[in-house]
């Protein structure tokens, strides 16, 4: 059985799910050393998505605008990273495709393009992400503990607490939301929620 945690709902351009895995391979801990070469490359990737904020900074000051190739090679590259955030967090047994694709792993991360950003929103979108920024720092810090206990479940009886799951999912959901925001990628102010 193959389920979704609970969509990104609402109007907000964002949409995060994970398919849910009923089994999964109990060596589940050994994807934390295979993922090394998928952390190697969103090093690098991350550095260029940080000159593209940078440049969409000003692009957005001086034009109202996040030009469309920068934004879509944001959105790919946090995709990659999402695909990554499935099989490390230990939900999915599959391995990550080298590549920005949608639909290439059973991860959905879609971002809707926005038409029209407020010029000055970049000068001070940062200070009022901050209520989320912490209150996603104290939940990534639970979902550490939760990934690893889920990953003595899945150790021990192969299969994925669907709780932990869904809170798990709601985190990096959230996550996304504060950085997507905090990074120009939407005006909309993220809702305080792991499911909205």
């Amino acid at each position: 059985m193959t389920t979704m945690a609970p969509a990104s709902g609402g109007s907000y351009p964002l949409r995060l799910d994970i398919q849910y895995s009923d089994t999964l391979s109990r060596l589940t801990f050994l994807k934390w050393i295979l993922a090394i070469p998928h952390y190697l490359i969103l090093y690098a990737l991350n550095i260029v998505f940080e000159i593209i904020s940078l440049i969409a900074f000003f692009a957005i000051i001086f034009t109202g605008a996040y030009p469309r190739s920068l934004f879509d090679f944001a959105v790919n590259t946090q995709r990659w990273r999402m695909n990554l955030v499935g099989y490390v967090t230990l939900i999915r047994d599959e391995y990550p495709p080298f590549s920005f694709e949608p639909g290439l792993y059973p991860v959905t991360f879609e971002v809707d393009y926005p038409t029209n950003l407020a010029r000055f929103a970049p000068l001070y979108k940062w200070i009022l992400a901050i209520p989320h920024l912490v209150i996603v720092g104290i939940l990534s810090f639970i979902a550490f503990f939760a990934v690893f206990i889920a990953g003595l479940s899945v150790l021990f009886a192969g299969k994925y607490p669907e709780g932990i799951y869904k809170f798990v999912v709601g985190v990096q959901r959230w996550s996304m939301r504060a950085t997507l925001y905090t990074l120009f990628m939407t005006d909309e102010y993220p809702p305080f929620s792991l499911d909205a």
